[in-house]
């Protein structure tokens, strides 16, 4: 079993787009809205959704991150996660180039103050935020067991 994505609904899908495309550093895979009532999928009623994947399109297959966002419902109604754990989804974890991550964030003044720190294997890992308050971890590499 490999998991396909996770899927996040942002207050804010431009301030989201701004964290994980020009902060983070994914792509834009697919960006399409879908005319039409969800429910029977996402348990709430939908004139519209507006889906986009980021990823690497030169990796077919890897783990993706979906944006979603609902017409009519208001995601900025609803409360907002913390930037600490907590029930549910607690983080989204990437793969990239920690430190030059963290720069690019820090000059576009996004992610907070991260928290870091080394991997037991000697890389490093930090911890930053995204527009929503959802706790975001890079690792200098994949995290290995054994």
């Amino acid at each position: 079993m490999t998991m396909d994505h996770v899927g996040l609904c942002p207050a804010d899908m431009d301030a989201a787009l701004r964290f994980y495309v020009d902060g983070i550093g994914l792509e834009v895979i697919f960006d399409v809205k879908l005319r039409g009532d969800h429910y029977d999928l996402l348990g709430v009623h939908t004139e519209k959704v507006r889906t986009v994947f980021l990823g690497d399109p030169s990796a077919p297959g890897s783990s993706r991150l979906e944006l979603l966002q609902l017409f009519p419902v208001d995601a900025t109604a609803q409360t907002a996660p913390t930037g600490y754990p907590q029930r549910g989804l607690t983080l989204v974890s990437f793969v990239t180039p920690v430190e030059a991550t963290l720069a690019r964030l820090a000059e576009m003044g996004l992610g907070g103050a991260p928290r870091i720190m080394p991997t037991p294997a000697g890389a490093l890992s930090a911890m930053v935020v995204d527009p929503d308050g959802v706790m975001v971890e890079l690792l200098d590499h994949p995290v290995s067991f054994g």
